[in-house]
């Protein structure tokens, strides 16, 4: 019988199978080759999975409410909706991106295990690699934004103090020397945070969450004083309208608001392995994202608009707004309640899951302490600051193009899971190298197929807009495929669904040659 062939009885080490229907290892210890396991990545015991509804509505309210997604409707604003359309774009986008999301968490909760240990049912032993790869590089770009935002906010908070002389200081390569100081002292509170832990992470984000919403309501209200209304910016029409010119820039509007989640989409199973129940994550997730995402965006551009009838312009960025603040102890508090988010986010969404792949990657050599800090270095490296400089380039070509491979890959992880193996795992043998989930030399070529095919398909067609003869990215104006150029305003559709059929079918039609 070949390993693939295998039932989940043949399995060396029982499963312990709870009443609430998580899984655990009868012998946990038997888990003891370090080329595939070490402490970081065998399934979490029954006793750790502690993690309740609370935890996971504060983790997304902390991981929501940061810089990049409170200026998310300023990029869409900018391309020209107004700010129902925004709105309404970005709610619909992450009511989409939940059913992924909790169809990927569901393993965690029920195995225990990180999101590339679940990536070995469907790519192999050693073929997960290739997806963890793809989300680690994926997090380490947004580390390094992150991270150099919050060094913005300690930059302008220690100018309130200090002075004109801190904010105008000698310049290297353009940049203060006091910024590029604040960039690193933020980087190092970030990794002094990590590498002391998830439990250190929970207890973060459980007091975060609720500091940063008072933070963003009191920001509201002192922008309504000073304003004596949102008039401004909420009157303002859209340029496009809601006929074809709306449409041509909703759609790959609507799947770079999906990009901006689709990495945790994939990984979500790095924090649901600690889940107390499948009810926990579930009501969790659905109560924190797509309400958070929405209620946010709608601050944003209420203070937004305050800040037109105020300053005389839209200041979108809330540590520029926190910035101009006459009060010292208003704008102290502001900046502060900025930094909070920022240090959730980053380190829940931008650290965790490069920290758990890149142990993965070498388990013997590297901790997850050890791979947040090379996350850390490597989002530094290089230098993804730039990417939000234009919101052509950040919506269409970054999270359009992230969003269409990361989809292809939650495609073929949903359909391995949910479709082929109806959520059955043989919890040992992913940490083997002779079970079943070795398939050929530690590769599941059908999953390779299918992220190649799906892939092509969803970002083969990528393409760059021209503004006023200009080019706005990358990409040739026609795409990088111009017959796959229509395909690309749907990446992350694209590649989700076709990538869950072409492995599907791949699977189903193996499973019965092995029976005929």
């Amino acid at each position: 019988m070949s390993p693939s062939a295998r039932t989940l009885a043949d399995s060396a080490v029982a499963q312990q199978v709870y009443p609430d229907g998580r899984v655990a290892l009868s012998d946990p210890a038997v888990l003891d080759d370090s080329r595939f396991a070490n402490a970081d990545l065998v399934p979490v015991p029954i006793a750790r999975r502690t993690w309740g509804t609370y935890n996971y509505l504060a983790l997304w309210v902390g991981m929501a409410h940061c810089i990049p997604s409170w200026t998310l409707a300023s990029g869409l604003v900018a391309l020209g909706m107004d700010w129902k359309q925004a709105v309404l774009t970005i709610a619909l986008a992450n009511v989409i991106v939940l059913a992924p999301m909790l169809l990927t968490g569901h393993a965690g909760t029920k195995y225990g295990i990180p999101f590339p240990v679940f990536a070995r049912a469907s790519f192999g032993v050693r073929g997960a690699n290739l997806p963890a790869m793809v989300r680690a590089a994926v997090a380490c770009c947004w580390f390094g934004i992150q991270t150099w935002i919050g060094g913005e906010g300690i930059f302008l908070l220690a100018g309130k103090l200090f002075g004109h002389g801190w904010l105008n200081a000698g310049t290297i390569s353009g940049t203060p020397w006091t910024q590029w100081l604040s960039f690193g002292v933020f980087w190092l509170l970030e990794v002094v945070v990590i590498t002391r832990g998830m439990e250190t992470l929970r207890r973060v984000e459980n007091w975060a969450a609720p500091l940063v919403i008072v933070g963003a309501l009191a920001l509201l209200a002192f922008m309504a004083a000073k304003a004596g209304g949102f008039g401004p910016l909420l009157e303002q029409p859209s340029s496009l309208g809601w006929g074809s010119g709306f449409w041509k820039v909703f759609f790959p509007s609507l799947m770079g608001m999906i990009g901006f989640w689709s990495t945790l989409s994939l990984n979500i199973p790095d924090f649901t392995r600690f889940g107390g129940s499948q009810r926990a994550q579930l009501w969790g997730q659905a109560l924190g994202l797509p309400t958070t995402m929405t209620l946010f965006a709608i601050l944003s551009v209420l203070v937004t608009s305050g800040s037109q009838a105020v300053y005389g312009a839209p200041i979108w960025d809330p540590i520029v707004l926190s910035a101009k603040m006459s009060n010292t102890v208003g704008a102290l508090f502001a900046l502060l309640i900025v930094m909070v988010a920022t240090l959730s986010v980053n380190i829940a969404a931008n650290v965790v899951s490069p920290a758990y792949d890149l142990s993965h990657l070498l388990p013997r050599l590297v901790s997850f302490r050890t791979g947040a800090l090379i996350t850390g270095v490597v989002g530094i490296l290089i230098m993804p600051w730039k990417l939000i400089a234009n919101p052509h380039v950040y919506i269409f070509t970054w999270l359009g193009f992230v969003g269409g491979l990361l989809g292809t890959v939650a495609g073929i992880l949903v359909a391995d899971y949910w479709i082929v193996r109806r959520t059955r795992l043989a919890l040992e043998e992913l940490y083997q190298p002779d079970g079943r989930y070795w398939y050929m030399g530690g590769w599941n070529l059908r999953a390779v197929a299918a992220f190649v095919i799906g892939g092509v398909l969803a970002v083969g067609g990528s393409y760059s807009n021209v503004v006023k003869g200009v080019k706005q990215g990358p990409f040739p104006a026609d795409g990088v495929i111009p017959l796959l150029k229509p395909l690309a305003d749907y990446g992350w559709a694209v590649g989700l669904v076709s990538a869950l059929l072409v492995y599907t079918l791949l699977s189903l039609s193996r499973r019965q040659n092995e029976h005929s």
